[in-house]
């Protein structure tokens, strides 16, 4: 007979943003009651907009879908196997996006709210957990994301005796549709590839000639910035959201090579004509009426912004709904301060998940999240949960993020990073494929798809025994 836990401890978790609202979900699925505290509406942040539990403040995409050939896509499929509300409410809520999952913002972060608000055995509790979590909370995901409160940072970095790092985040102007002048720009994704929920057709293209785009790279060189306070000065910026003008600083052609990569699109309106540089927006919403403009995270004033980005041929006369903006991050330096089971090693009953365990991106952020969850919910029935193996993506990550990682040597700014899921992160394949079914040699280009693909169904294989060993127990106990 299964044990009744309702009348033992909580779990309380901290932030209701993508990881503590997955860790939740996973904790309460395990028949364990949940507390989960968010300081919205009450006290906002620099990036929300609404006090909607995993509300995107960033881009709306949840990156490739594939699971055969993308190690984010395949993130994808081992948490929807494990029952992961983020990806249920994705799911549900998909706008086209090429070969990516992307999501109407606003309807996934409802679809989110509405499962966690009607479950029996979660409460959410809208205050501020200003500094350490009480000393009588036993078990606690502290899920605060990039922008932890200052005083719980500050809490964090007095028990660690480790100066949180920070870096920045950038964000990308949103245009409405209806602004955008299809005279001259057109739909097509990608060597037309279709995605889930998609056309094969599901990003708006606007063309520039040389003349254009060099006159662009210099109006972004000399468009006005928004200037750093005195902590930011020294702060680094992830590499994956740089600010667009960063990019162009970089090198004259750096944005050809980028966002801006005029490869695998034809222009209808002009089709013998071979564009040199182009700008994608991605659908942002359900409704199809605002577009995100791909890769322009910027720190450009907003009267700037709408100068220079109206430049850009079919966006003359755009209307923006939300422009760029840039934010700070911080993150701990979790290869030293957790354990395998992500507790803080200064205090076991503190847990950490998302993004600011240094993690990049929601569905890396949700799934440290649906991991430190099933952890939280083991220890509540004094059990201890074996990690999913180092060959699965939610293993490899969690692999990068508490302990796959060598310290440099040398003094020097600290190593660890952000990551977002990769192959690079997997443990090699013992036998790498070297034939095709039919016998004949894998050639160039085929052996990474093979290995890729090899990569994925190993993982996919590992997570079902490890869900049947370790899950099916930790669920009967």
């Amino acid at each position: 007979m299964t044990p009744h836990h309702s009348s033992s401890q909580p779990v309380h978790i901290v932030g209701a943003g993508l990881a503590g609202s997955e860790a939740a979900w996973q904790v309460a699925n395990s028949g364990i009651r949940v507390v989960l505290h968010e300081m919205r509406p009450h006290r906002m942040t620099e990036a929300h907009r609404t006090e909607g539990c995993a509300e995107l403040v960033c881009s709306n995409s949840f990156r490739s879908d594939d699971a055969a050939n993308n190690a984010v896509g395949l993130l994808h499929a081992e948490m929807r196997r494990l029952g992961s509300l983020v990806m249920r409410a994705a799911d549900g809520n998909q706008v086209p996006a090429g070969g990516a999952l992307a999501v109407d913002r606003d309807g996934f972060s409802a679809a989110v709210t509405k499962a966690l608000n009607e479950h029996p055995l979660i409460e959410i509790s809208r205050e501020e957990v200003a500094g350490l979590p009480p000393a009588d909370w036993s078990n606690v995901i502290v899920a605060t994301g990039p922008l932890t409160s200052a005083p719980l940072a500050d809490a964090i970095r007095q028990l660690t005796d480790e100066s949180a790092l920070a870096f920045f985040d950038a964000i990308a102007p949103i245009v409405h549709r209806d602004s955008i002048d299809m005279s001259v720009a057109w739909f097509q994704s990608r060597y037309d590839k279709v995605g889930p929920g998609g056309t094969g057709a599901d990003y708006i293209n606007c063309p520039m000639t040389k003349d254009q785009y060099d006159a662009f790279v210099a109006a972004l060189l000399d468009g006005e910035k928004v200037d750093f306070k005195d902590w930011e000065t020294n702060t680094p910026y992830f590499d994956g959201c740089l600010p667009v003008e960063v990019m162009a600083e970089r090198g004259h052609e750096t944005l050809r090579h980028g966002p801006m990569k005029p490869v695998g699109l034809t222009n209808p309106h002009n089709p013998t004509v071979k564009p040199y540089a182009i700008v994608q927006l991605r659908q942002d919403n359900k409704l199809g009426t605002l577009y995100n403009i791909v890769g322009f995270q910027t720190k450009l004033k907003h009267g700037a912004q709408q100068r220079v980005f109206r430049t850009i041929p079919g966006l003359e006369k755009a209307e923006f709904a939300r422009l760029g903006g840039l934010h700070r991050n911080t993150f701990l330096n979790s290869p030293k301060l957790l354990d395998a089971q992500l507790r803080l090693r200064a205090q076991r009953r503190l847990r950490f998940a998302g993004q600011m365990t240094g993690c990049e991106g929601y569905v890396e952020s949700a799934s440290v999240g649906l991991i430190a969850g099933l952890c939280a919910a083991a220890d509540a029935r004094g059990l201890s949960l074996t990690p999913p193996p180092p060959t699965t993506a939610l293993g490899a990550l969690l692999g990068h993020i508490t302990g796959g990682h060598i310290e440099t040597i040398e003094a020097g700014p600290r190593s660890f990073q952000p990551m977002n899921v990769n192959f690079g992160l997997f443990p090699p394949l013992t036998n790498p494929p070297t034939k095709k079914p039919d016998g004949s040699r894998l050639r160039g280009n085929e052996k990474t798809v093979a290995k890729k693909q090899a990569m994925s169904s190993r993982a996919l294989a590992d997570l079902d025994h490890w869900i049947a060993d370790h899950l099916r127990v930790a669920a009967a106990a």
